[in-house]
C-alpha cells in the first residue's frame, strides 16, 4: 500500500514569519550585511512571494558569495537566529495539523525554498523527521558556491517531493501540502490534499476563484 504524506512549507505555514526576512534583520542588527545588500534581499523575497522571479538563478547568485566561507560558522549562528528569533513564531495552529497527521499515520516532511540551516533546527524542534529544502555544495567543511539543483522552490518544490515519493513510497495524487505563497502553485496543483495558510494576495485570489478553502494560522 502507497503512503501519504503531509509537505509542510515552512515561513508563514509552519512558522508566523518569513525566516528569510527575520535573518536579513538579524544580519544587518549584527553588522554583517549592508544596507544595499539588505534592500536587494528584501526585493528577491518580495518577488519570490508572487512568483516573479527565478529563484534558480537568484540561489546561483546567493551561493556563489558564500564561496569558501566554513559550514560550521553558518551552523552555529543559525542555530543562534532560531533560538532568538524563530522559535517564538511557531504557529499554534500548525502544531495541532502535526498532530493530526501523526495519529493518522502520514509521513510527515518540511517543504520549504529555505537552506537546511534554518529548517533542519526547526524540524528538530518539531520532531519532523524528513526535511526537503534547498541544499547547498560543501566539500572539505568549506561551500564550494554551488547548490544542489534545482533550488527547493517552485516548480522545484515538485520535483523534491516527487523524488522523495518514489523513494519512500508516498502516493502524492493522495497527500497533502499547506502553505501560503502562489509561488508554491505547481505543488498545490500537485497533491490531493490542498491547504492553503495564511495565503498571500495572489494565493487568495486563485484559491477564491478555485473555491480552496483558506485557514488563518
Amino acid at each position: 500500500m502507497s503512503t501519504v504524506a503531509a509537505f509542510f512549507d515552512m515561513d508563514r505555514t509552519l512558522l508566523r514569519c518569513n525566516t528569510g526576512t527575520q535573518w536579513v534583520k538579524y544580519l544587518r542588527r549584527r553588522g554583517e550585511m549592508s544596507a544595499w545588500m539588505a534592500l536587494r534581499s528584501f526585493a528577491w523575497i518580495a518577488r519570490y512571494k508572487l512568483s516573479l522571479i527565478d529563484m534558480e538563478a537568484v540561489t546561483r547568485i546567493v551561493t556563489a558569495d558564500m564561496a569558501g566561507d566554513l559550514e560550521e560558522e553558518l551552523v552555529e549562528k543559525a542555530r543562534a537566529f532560531f533560538a532568538e528569533e524563530v522559535i517564538g513564531a511557531i504557529a499554534p495552529k500548525a502544531l495541532a495539523a502535526l498532530d493530526f497527521h501523526r495519529r493518522e499515520g502520514h509521513v510527515v516532511a518540511i517543504l520549504s525554498g529555505s537552506s537546511p540551516y534554518v529548517a533542519e533546527p526547526l524540524a528538530e524542534h518539531l520532531g519532523i523527521e524528513h526535511v526537503l529544502c534547498t541544499r547547498l555544495d560543501v566539500q572539505g567543511g568549506r561551500f564550494t558556491g554551488r547548490h544542489v539543483p534545482p533550488a527547493c522552490a517552485g516548480e522545484g518544490k515538485v520535483v523534491w517531493a516527487d523524488r522523495f515519493a518514489r523513494e519512500r513510497g508516498v502516493d502524492i495524487a493522495a497527500s497533502w501540502f499547506y502553505t501560503d505563497s502562489y509561488s508554491d502553485l505547481p505543488m498545490l496543483l500537485r497533491v490531493g490534499v490542498r491547504k492553503v495558510i495564511n495565503p498571500d494576495a495572489r494565493l487568495r485570489r486563485h484559491a477564491r476563484r478555485a473555491g480552496w478553502p483558506m485557514e488563518e494560522w
